[in-house]
């Protein structure tokens, strides 16, 4: 018969929508049990997918069998040496880390397990993406190949905006003030499988943001939206108005897929074929820095948490920023300094070889 504290212990795990006893509960059926009490209401579609993904292909075989309340570090550190000698990417294997301490996090908090043994462990390392610079002659002979395909403007935007994909494809004319020069991030749009597209509020507060617009881009969205409104008009009762700036000539969002086999195509066609569709937010990035933007401007046009992601990002261009600044400080003072050294040296000159000092 079970004791009173036993008994409480029960009532708590029904009442946490789990149906193991806390000590027969296994990794496998814990994590199944986060993914549907927290992540799936509380992250993005695609985040959730993501996690699925790591939980059942790299977690689940190598620690689903193993009882939650005996989860050892030395359990996690081995099921990252196994993934590792796998052949899986320092980056896929940090990925399962991550989602691992999260969803162990959590099982802390609901009181499944005493310590979090993913803190114990080291994280594994993954070879650190150096995010291209670009230089205004690659962005515009890619604005100008692009200009020869359906999705000219949207890889315009992404270098002159800096947007991401999603945040594109989910774009609005509702949310772009041509008039005043700015678009407002508003909604993003996903495909995923089995669910199709899926519009949504973008994931942060920073991220829903308004980002002035060149002249060119505002003419550049003016000729799309007649082309556009040209193409609704052939298309007639068929036309399905999503107000999306980019979408299908039925008025469909646009496919991811086609969008990114499209660009491979105009990457090649200007010599840059390992340039991804994300490398035009990062290129936006570069060129604002390099022009002379703040960084904190950076950090706001690009939607990021806090301006230490933006800096971190971009670190590798802020070297030769901070060389042309130190140049303009020599030119600003230069003058200056060099006529106190030369009076300087004029005066030890003239101290040397005066006749009063001669022996």
């Amino acid at each position: 018969m079970a004791s009173a504290i036993e008994r409480v212990e029960l009532l708590h795990q029904r009442d946490q929508g789990i149906d193991a006893p806390p000590g027969r509960m296994t990794v496998a059926q814990f994590l199944e049990h986060w993914l549907t009490a927290y992540a799936e209401p509380n992250v993005a579609p695609s985040t959730l997918l993501r996690y699925k993904q790591l939980i059942q292909k790299q977690l689940v075989p190598h620690l689903g069998h193993l009882a939650l309340a005996k989860l050892r570090p030395i359990m996690v550190q081995s099921c990252y040496s196994t993934l590792f000698a796998k052949g899986l990417s320092g980056r896929t294997v940090l990925h399962s880390h991550r989602v691992l301490r999260e969803a162990l996090q959590h099982a802390l908090k609901w009181q499944l397990i005493v310590n979090n043994p993913a803190d114990l462990v080291e994280a594994p390392r993954a070879q650190r993406y150096q995010v291209p610079a670009m230089a205004p002659e690659q962005a515009e002979a890619l604005i100008e190949a692009a200009a020869h395909t359906p999705y000219g403007t949207v890889v315009e935007l992404a270098i002159m905006a800096g947007l991401r994909m999603g945040e594109l494809l989910g774009l609005r004319w509702q949310d772009v003030d041509l008039e005043a020069g700015v678009l407002s991030v508003r909604q993003t749009c996903q495909w995923l499988p089995q669910r199709g597209f899926i519009f949504r509020q973008p994931k942060t507060h920073r991220s829903e943001r308004p980002v002035a617009l060149t002249a060119g881009t505002v003419e550049a969205l003016r000729q799309h939206r007649r082309k556009q409104l040209e193409g609704r008009l052939l298309a007639g009762p068929a036309y399905v108005d999503n107000d999306l700036v980019f979408a299908t000539p039925l008025g469909e969002p646009i496919d991811p897929a086609n969008l990114r086999r499209t660009f491979r195509g105009i990457t090649k066609a200007v010599g840059q074929p390992k340039l991804r569709f994300h490398d035009l937010r990062h290129g936006h990035a570069t060129l604002m820095l390099k022009g002379g933007a703040h960084p904190k401007i950076v950090q706001e046009r690009l939607g990021h948490a806090s301006i230490t992601t933006t800096l971190d990002v971009y670190s590798h261009v802020l070297p030769n920023l901070q060389a042309e600044a130190i140049a303009s400080l020599d030119g600003l003072i230069g003058r200056h300094y060099s006529r106190t050294h030369e009076n300087k040296r004029a005066l030890d000159a003239h101290k040397r070889f005066s006749p009063g000092d001669r022996v």
